[in-house]
């Protein structure tokens, strides 16, 4: 039966043949060597039936019949001495035809079982494709193009240990030979092919399937990169470790140091050290994922247990590897029966324990075992070196990313103290617990910031209370409707006075909702329903409609309010929104801002969100403070309220109920002071002459513009308000700016704001934000 040559997708039309070597062989037949001219001629002889060998092999059957042939062929080639030594194969280069194997290839491809397919790691069809097509350009249009990454296969050793290849070609007996369909290529269309790599349609055609012939063999030679590859590999997944993956690292890195170590039943573990309170601590992951060989089952366990003094003074103290090659040996010794014990009932019989140390300062346990005695030793615990300093920078990463986790907890439950100025209340703290270990009274110092400047924002929900009021008018309205309707159901099967008299009263506060809601009729209303309408609402005299009218009207009744709560929801539902999302955004940006310069940042969210935002050298006296600092952060505010703006103006087409809002800056050019108020837990202008920027926050909003009746902010538009000259000429910049990157529309308007009661002398300015933004 003939096993034809499988061919791929490919620019080649493949012919396996022997025609550059039979040249080779022709030449020195002809030579004066006699020994090997007569070699030759007898190599010669035998292929003389054989036309195929030459011509080109199309029947991979030819190749199994004439083994023993083609093995005398390549016998220059394939050196018998080295056949133990080397693993070499003939081969067409990125195909997964091989054959002739060195006797170490063929002990290597046993090993993997019969059931195993040797491919190459991470190679698809495509760019299969373009590097066939990269060797065209090569050879025939004398390109240097180094086009490939290192190769490698990846095949397992008789004990499910992967070993790692490095695949290295030799093309020096294959030839490239156009045919009738191969298209001339122009220095143009090999520039165009060079500059997009990943474009397999524009590889195809300029190389059409079939076009060209690779005519002759290659030659395949591997050698063992299993550790080198290995590490690359960890360095790689290390990288990725904060994923949510922690069962696939955890076994990627099992399969890495089996690879690494060679053992095929190794197992790995991971302690943290917590200096502060010296404890051994499980990492934040599930205890099936990650392991910990020296907690077990535990979470975490005080490094002064007995159990531990065997190698804590090597780990802890001097920082060198802990190495148990026998643990039955290791168990006779007085001191280590505990641990012995401990390590046992985890069927562990040789570990290492390598501590992960970072400027001499411990981080955490790397820990390797075995269950075989000795597997793990003094010799092979040298392959460390490879691993540790990865592990150091992981391990690093991790303590960070938990010391600001458990920041966050206490900023976020139980203070709202800002990341900025934590350090003063550190400071603060700490001269307390100080104090207190001595017995004394210590009383805390106020917290005050000094020469800051102040920026203010706020996005506002244009009309909150017009909205809040209108819909709480809606429902009541419609819940004074259907008790109406109950009402009239039940005046036909029963003929009460009372009846009419609620009907009467409920009709006088449809009218009085006619009216603008007075502060407590919501309240009022309430009570009457619920102490004088509920009663009297009896499905048994009700019809078989009013049954019907009862059932949906208290389908209707929020269970929270007891009352409708149908339009408020929407507004409700829409605030939360709106500002869920603009504070969103505005504490994600501030995280970038923190960059320029550190400062004081606070956010609230009310009919809107408002942010405070302090600036200056009190802030962080460590750093170089410059006024430039000050201008960034301005740019930057006004820059990311105009975003705030735009996502608002995409967002309202999803709301459930219609919402404008309006945008306004406060610019204060003179420095303040700022202290934490203990009895609101939060900062405050501090000093009378401060108070003044107080007092224009709180008014400003609801200002006019002088001489009107309009008020200064308005949708879809951001408004400055400012005091002097310079500071018009600051932003007027950053708003020239911002409209030649099209976020800001081209027309500006500049205004007086009305005298404000104690603070006059106010400007403003205001300008559309584009929502057509052109990237």
């Amino acid at each position: 039966m003939k096993r034809k040559l499988e061919q791929y997708d490919s620019p080649f039309i493949t012919q396996i043949s022997f025609h550059k070597l039979i040249e080779t062989l022709e030449s020195i037949a002809n030579s004066n060597v006699d020994y090997r001219a007569n070699y030759a001629k007898a190599l010669l002889k035998e292929i003389a039936g054989l036309p195929e060998f030459r011509t080109g092999i199309q029947d991979l059957s030819l190749i199994d019949d004439h083994q023993d042939l083609i093995k005398n062929l390549l016998a220059d080639l394939f050196p018998t001495a080295l056949t133990h030594n080397e693993i070499k194969a003939v081969a067409i280069p990125f195909h997964n035809i091989t054959f002739n194997y060195t006797e170490r290839f063929k002990k290597i491809l046993n090993a993997a079982g019969v059931d195993f397919d040797m491919n190459i790691r991470d190679f698809e069809d495509d760019l299969f494709y373009i590097m066939n097509c990269c060797l065209i350009l090569n050879d025939h249009y004398q390109q240097n193009i180094d086009f490939t990454n290192p190769l490698f296969y990846d095949i397992p050793d008789s004990n499910g240990i992967m070993k790692h290849y490095r695949i290295l070609y030799n093309a020096d007996f294959i030839e490239i030979i156009p045919t009738e369909r191969a298209i001339k290529l122009t220095q143009e269309d090999i520039d165009q092919l060079i500059d997009n790599f990943d474009d397999i349609t524009l590889w195809k055609e300029k190389f059409p399937a079939d076009s060209w012939i690779l005519k002759g063999f290659g030659i395949v030679q591997l050698y063992d990169a299993t550790t080198e590859s290995s590490v690359s590999t960890l360095k790689t997944n290390l990288l990725k470790a904060n994923d949510n993956h922690e069962e696939d690292l955890e076994e990627d890195f099992q399969s890495i140091f089996r690879s690494i170590f060679r053992i095929p039943d190794l197992r790995i573990g991971l302690t943290i050290f917590d200096p502060e309170e010296q404890k051994f601590i499980r990492p934040n992951a599930n205890k099936d994922k990650i392991q910990s060989l020296i907690l077990n089952e535990a979470e975490e366990a005080e490094c002064s247990n007995k159990l531990y003094d065997c190698f804590s003074k090597a780990i802890i103290d001097k920082k060198e590897i802990f190495i148990i090659s026998n643990i039955d040996t290791f168990s006779t010794k007085k001191g280590n029966e505990g641990l012995g014990k401990h390590l046992k009932s985890q069927n562990i019989q040789s570990c290492l324990l390598a501590p992960v140390v970072k400027d001499n300062e411990l981080l955490g346990v790397f820990e390797l075992a075995s269950e075989k005695p000795r597997a793990l030793n003094s010799i092979n615990a040298n392959k460390l070196d490879l691993i540790l300093p990865y592990l150091v920078d992981t391990m690093s990463r991790y303590r960070l990313d938990l010391q600001n986790q458990i920041e966050a907890v206490i900023q976020k439950e139980y203070t709202a103290i800002h990341s900025s100025v934590y350090w003063k209340f550190r400071r603060e703290a700490q001269k307390y617990i100080r104090t207190a270990f001595q017995s004394k009274e210590y009383i805390f110092k106020e917290i005050v910031f000094k020469e800051v400047y102040p920026l203010f924002g706020e996005i506002d929900i244009k009309g909150s209370s017009e909205h809040r009021n209108h819909t709480v008018k809606l429902d009541l309205k419609k819940q004074l409707d259907s008790l109406i309707a109950i009402i009239e159901s039940q005046e036909s099967q029963a003929n009460l006075m009372i009846l009419e008299q609620r009907k009467f009263e409920l009709n006088s506060f449809i009218e009085e909702l006619n009216l603008p809601l007075k502060a407590d009729s919501e309240q009022i209303m309430q009570r009457y329903i619920e102490s004088e309408i509920h009663p009297i609402i009896n499905p048994d005299i009700a019809s078989e409609e009013g049954k019907v009218l009862i059932k949906k009207y208290f389908e209707k009744i929020d269970e929270k309010t007891g009352m409708f709560y149908q339009a408020r929801k929407k507004f409700d539902n829409a605030l939360t929104k709106v500002n869920k999302k603009l504070a969103s955004i505005l504490d994600e940006k501030q995280l970038e801002a923190q960059q320029i310069f550190p400062h004081y940042y606070e956010r609230f969210k009310t009919d809107g969100v408002e942010h405070n935002l302090y600036i200056g050298a009190s802030i962080a006296p460590d750093k170089p403070f410059d006024k430039i600092y000050l201008n960034n952060l301005r740019l930057w505010q006004l820059q990311t309220m105009c975003e705030m703006e735009l996502e608002h103006h995409q967002m309202k087409a999803e709301l459930p109920y219609h919402l404008e809002v309006t945008s306004l800056i406060l610019v204060f050019s003179s420095p303040i002071s700022i202290r934490f108020r203990m009895d609101e837990k939060r900062f405050d202008v501090d000093g009378t002459y401060n108070a003044r920027y107080e007092v224009v926050k709180k008014r400003i909003d609801k200002a006019f513009i002088k001489g009107t009746q309009e008020r200064i902010t308005e949708k879809e538009k951001i408004t400055i308000v400012y005091s002097h000259a310079s500071e018009k000429k600051e932003y007027m910049d950053y708003i020239k700016y911002l409209q030649f990157k099209e976020i800001l529309e081209p027309t500006v308007e500049q205004f007086e704001v009305e005298e404000l009661q104690g603070v006059s002398g106010l400007k403003g300015i205001r300008v559309k934000v584009a929502h057509q933004i052109t990237t």
